[in-house]
């Protein structure tokens, strides 16, 4: 339990940093004064002040904090500080009084940093353990696939209408879609074959199946290393909207979500399965992971919800289209309600976790 609490603060710490620095890189870059960098949540356990930002670790590592000044209408005002015209939203340095293009960067890049961290780590990974193409190596009889002429060596290149570069987003399909037909495209030598397959239900394993193995390993190096892993990350965002988009339409459950005890979990059980194979791959099936993890809070954060950098995002591009911002004390409000929500919301999944681990 205490490897598997140590390995959570280190992906959670990793992915937190990550989106944190990016927004408080391209501030500093856009002269935004940054006023505290947090890591965690809770009680301050390490501070210091560097500058014009307080630096802080908190207890409970399951978030983070960029805070600006003048973010929301808070100051923070030296006595050295004079404003022209006496209101406090002019004062050099603020978020408020940067550009507004350059505060959509500042908000957007802490998303975008989550990918570039994605990105690198699927290096990583990829390069020590390769990657799976789409080649079908076998045919299941009596499932779809079989009933529509696929045969092993076929090289599936489009599911509906989307292209395809790795063997799990073919099989992530019919465990998303659950039994919805699926249009494939798949090449077999020089021709090129279009059909609609409807996955089949297997009673004994309780899920969809369209009737193939599918998997060819392939060692990346050089050139490919770089294309590979720009799939891997695809292939994650890809399946994190699909699944956001299900969850937004009714199709998954509360026991779909998962938050900070439900993560922890996964990755003590994700220990344990890996144990067997050794330390390396214990670290790269955690890197992979963070992987996960990192796309994960990168779309996450860019939902249109209040307190979300994609909340923050909407009032930015208000600004733009009418030409004047929303009043900071207005929009402040609005994401503390977005805040509040978000806690609630944090305490629910928290709850469900711990329900649904002792319910096993």
């Amino acid at each position: 339990m205490l490897v598997t609490l140590i390995v959570f603060v280190i992906v959670f710490g990793v992915v937190v940093i990550s989106h944190e620095l990016g927004h408080f890189i391209i501030a500093k870059m856009n002269g935004i004064r940054v006023v505290e960098f947090a890591v965690g949540m809770g009680p301050e356990l390490v501070k210091f002040t560097k500058g014009d930002t307080r630096y802080v670790l908190r207890l409970l590592p399951f978030g983070g904090a960029c805070v600006f000044d003048g973010e929301d209408g808070n100051f923070q005002i030296d006595d050295k500080e004079k404003t022209i015209t006496g209101q406090k939203e002019n004062l050099e340095g603020t978020f408020n009084n940067a550009n507004v293009w350059a505060r959509i960067s500042t908000v957007l890049a802490g998303p975008i940093f989550n990918i570039i961290l994605a990105y690198l780590l699927a290096l990583i990974v990829v390069g020590y353990t390769g990657s799976v193409t789409p080649v079908i190596s076998g045919i299941t009889d009596g499932y779809p696939a079989q009933e529509a002429g696929m045969q092993a060596g076929d090289v599936i290149t489009r599911i509906n209408g989307d292209k395809i570069y790795l063997a799990n987003e073919v099989t992530m399909v019919p465990l998303l879609d659950k039994g919805k037909p699926v249009e494939l495209e798949y090449k077999r030598g020089d021709d090129i074959f279009k059909t609609t397959v409807t996955p089949k239900f297997s009673e004994e394993d309780n899920r969809y199946y369209i009737g193939f193995s599918i998997g060819e390993h392939v060692e990346c190096k050089g050139f490919d290393l770089l294309k590979y892993s720009a799939y891997e990350v695809r292939y994650w965002l890809k399946t994190t909207i699909k699944s956001l988009s299900m969850l937004v339409q009714g199709k998954l459950s509360k026991d779909d979500l998962s938050g900070p005890v439900g993560i922890a979990n996964v990755i003590d059980e994700t220990i344990e399965v890996a144990k067997p194979y050794g330390i390396s791959t214990v670290v790269l099936t955690m890197i992979n992971f963070t992987v996960l993890l990192s796309v994960n809070l990168g779309v996450m954060n860019l939902l249109p919800i209040p307190a979300l950098d994609g909340g923050r995002l909407i009032f930015l591009i208000i600004e733009v289209f009418r030409g004047k911002p929303i009043p900071p004390e207005k929009e402040g409000f609005v994401h503390f309600i977005g805040f509040v929500a978000l806690i609630i919301l944090m305490v629910f999944v928290m709850f469900n976790d711990i329900t649904r681990i002792f319910n096993k």
